[in-house]
């Protein structure tokens, strides 16, 4: 259900809601959000409701620190946890300065102003999300620990899939939030699992992972259980991935839509080459954090090869075959860490500037490509990502496209804190080290 500024009044009227949660994310895709009683909600979607921008990473200097949320009505939705007499409600928000402009360091304006272009050339930009977590146990003090909540492996099903209640709990809850399920099960790796739901249009989808990663969180704590989505919470097996389904649409139809043995239509084949040609660049912005390395360097599925393939899932980019309907394409290097408004926005202009210059997509690959000698990897001229976030920093660095779609703002502040997180994990002592040199 999609609401105007009216509409929005009167539904948080007739259903008895009394507080509204505002909600917005910081640069590294954090939820953050201030409450206000509904009574103000007017006030809010004319004036904005004010915020010490100083206070969140990357947003202000504490001399000029005054921004303002305006919620979009079109994102409104009862937080079902909550209690059912004088309810809660959400609404996300788009941010401005004190005269009206947007700020420029808001990533949900950076995707919608990269949304926007891809409408100028023609173009909707359709994604899906899969988005795998760990449900660990919790100790006395409600504190995480590292013990899965069950031995299951990948389908397993109840008595060995503890998680299923949970599981199931959560996708209840996401459905009374207007989410469309699509499946849900266990993923390889013990306590580990996976929930899809239906692909939107690239705002909705953004606003969608961070209503996921929130719904996830909040139903396990209600369990006893502690969800995570760090990418590689656990050596010598799994980690968790956030792959990208994605289609584009041009009057009405998707123009990814191919049979099944029939090449992809050119459009699709030059935004592939444009995702492939700038992954590197953005890798620091899709896998953000240092554990994110750990995931794409352990080789249980998580791509590190720079190609792509019709059904090869060690390839980057995969496109699934469909007898009917849901052509797409899937990018399976970013993780759940990452800002979902920015790491779309990145994949969109990259694959709207593959469109552009239309860029010459290198043939699929066939084969396994964890088994291909450094020898085959030069012949096929296939690349790496970065093996750690110190390398993708380095490259994100001297990148005249990501700042471009950023913009000097953001792509500075990022760059600084992110080089920070760095050397404080180099800087580190770590158990493994001890246990090994000491």
């Amino acid at each position: 259900m999609s609401f105007n500024k009216l509409g929005a009044l009167r539904f948080v009227e007739e259903n008895d809601v009394k507080f509204v949660k505002l909600q917005f994310c910081d640069m590294f895709g954090h939820m953050k959000n201030i409450s206000i009683p509904s009574k103000q909600l007017p006030k809010a979607f004319e004036e904005g409701i004010a915020f010490d921008a100083s206070s969140i990473d990357g947003f202000g200097v504490i001399e000029d620190s005054e921004l303002f949320l305006f919620p979009d009505p079109t994102t409104l939705c009862i937080l079902p946890w909550r209690p059912q007499h004088a309810r809660v409600a959400r609404l996300f928000c788009d941010i401005k300065t004190g005269d009206g402009n947007p700020f420029l360091g808001d990533s949900r304006y950076i995707l919608r102003r990269t949304f926007e272009r891809a409408k100028n050339m023609g173009y909707i930009f359709n994604v899906g999300a899969e988005c795998e977590f760990f449900l660990f146990k919790t100790d006395q003090e409600g504190k995480p620990t590292l013990n899965p909540s069950d031995r299951a492996t990948y389908f397993d099903s109840a008595p060995m899939d503890q998680g299923e209640n949970t599981r199931r709990e959560i996708c209840l809850t996401l459905e009374q939030m207007g989410f469309e399920i699509e499946s849900s099960h266990h993923e390889s790796a013990y306590g580990q699992h996976e929930i899809d739901f239906k692909y939107d249009n690239v705002i909705q989808s953004a606003d969608n992972i961070l209503s996921f990663k929130s719904v996830v969180k909040t139903i396990a704590g209600r369990n006893g259980l502690y969800a995570s989505f760090m990418p590689k919470p656990l050596s010598l097996t799994s980690g968790s991935g956030m792959h990208i389904n994605m289609s584009l649409f041009k009057d009405g139809e998707n123009i990814f839509n191919t049979q099944i043995g029939n090449e992809l239509p050119l459009v699709a084949k030059y935004f592939i080459a444009g995702i492939l040609s700038h992954i590197k660049e953005i890798c620091a912005v899709t896998n953000p954090i240092v554990n994110s390395y750990k995931r794409l360097s352990s080789e249980f599925e998580a791509p590190k090869h720079i190609a792509w393939s019709y059904k090869n899932r060690s390839c980057l980019i995969r496109v699934p075959y469909t007898t009917k309907g849901y052509n797409r394409i899937e990018l399976r290097s970013p993780d759940s860490t990452c800002n979902p408004y920015l790491t779309l926005a990145l994949i969109l202009s990259a694959g709207l500037d593959g469109v552009e210059k239309k860029l010459e997509l290198m043939p699929a690959l066939t084969q396994n490509a964890y088994t291909l000698t450094e020898e085959e990897l030069k012949h096929y001229t296939i690349d790496l990502l970065p093996q750690t976030l110190n390398e993708a920093l380095h490259i994100m660095q001297g990148s005249e496209f990501v700042k471009s779609i950023l913009g000097e703002h953001l792509f500075n502040n990022y760059l600084v804190s992110k080089t920070q997180e760095w050397n404080i994990y180099n800087q580190t002592i770590h158990d493994w080290e001890v246990r090994t040199y000491l």
